[in-house]
């Protein structure tokens, strides 16, 4: 039987939300972000564990939302501790998995509202190609912009995408993408461009605009709209 698995990544501070809270742990609908992320990955069916990335200082009250929230494949033991970058985090969360899993998911904490038809259409596509990732189009004109805030240039906006996760990869191609990254000393931005180095085409599933990142006070009260109208745990 394939097994996939996932790695939650929690473990950042979140300053841009200017709370003293870090923005995994403030609540939505009167629970905490990542609990609804969380909760939304461990009713599927097609996942079997969970691998939970967090601050050092925030393992033991993760640990507690296991029995408080009842989830069942995520286990005390994978609840660990992140690294100084979020790759640190993901190469920690992807070594933590178990030896049987044969695919990954990446997500982040404050992604409550993936789509269970998106994730699943994701990882569909990565077992075709061995690498694919939720997005969306860009709907706003992007210009490239010089130190001194002159535009440089206007690029097509058809080929702009906005990339989301879960990014589902191979587990053995991911672990080779972080391998190498940490030997050459490279950070990327997402999982995805560390597999690119390795001339692997990743592939593009369209998802929706209700994923959103939970990153800055003004996505609280749009978070809030889409929990109770949208994409609550019940709803897909």
């Amino acid at each position: 039987m394939t097994k996939l698995g996932v790695v939650v990544v929690a473990a950042g501070r979140g300053a841009r939300m200017g709370t003293a809270e870090s923005k995994q742990y403030l609540l939505l609908g009167g629970k905490p972000i990542l609990a609804h992320t969380l909760a939304r990955l461990d009713q599927m069916a097609d996942i079997n564990s969970i691998v939970l990335v967090v601050g050092q200082d925030d393992v033991a009250r993760c640990q507690a939302y296991i029995e408080m929230y009842g989830f069942t494949k995520l286990r005390s033991e994978d609840v660990i501790a992140g690294g100084l970058e979020r790759q640190d985090s993901v190469r920690a969360g992807i070594n933590q998995l178990p030896s049987d899993v044969e695919w990954v998911l990446v997500h982040d904490g404050v992604r409550p509202f993936a789509s269970e038809a998106h994730i699943a259409a994701c990882w569909r596509e990565a077992m075709k190609r061995d690498a694919a990732v939720l997005a969306v189009p860009v709907k706003d004109t992007i210009k490239v912009v010089n130190e001194q805030g002159g535009i440089q240039s206007t690029p097509d906006r058809r080929s702009l995408w906005a990339i989301q996760t879960p990014q589902a990869f191979r587990l053995s191609l991911l672990k080779e993408a972080h391998r190498l990254a940490s030997e050459e000393g490279f950070v990327g931005t997402d999982d995805a461009m560390l597999v690119e180095r390795l001339g692997v085409t990743v592939q593009v599933v369209e998802s929706d605009y209700y994923n959103i990142k939970i990153t800055t006070p003004e996505d609280l009260p749009w978070a809030e709209w889409i929990l109770h109208n949208v994409r609550g745990e019940t709803k897909s």
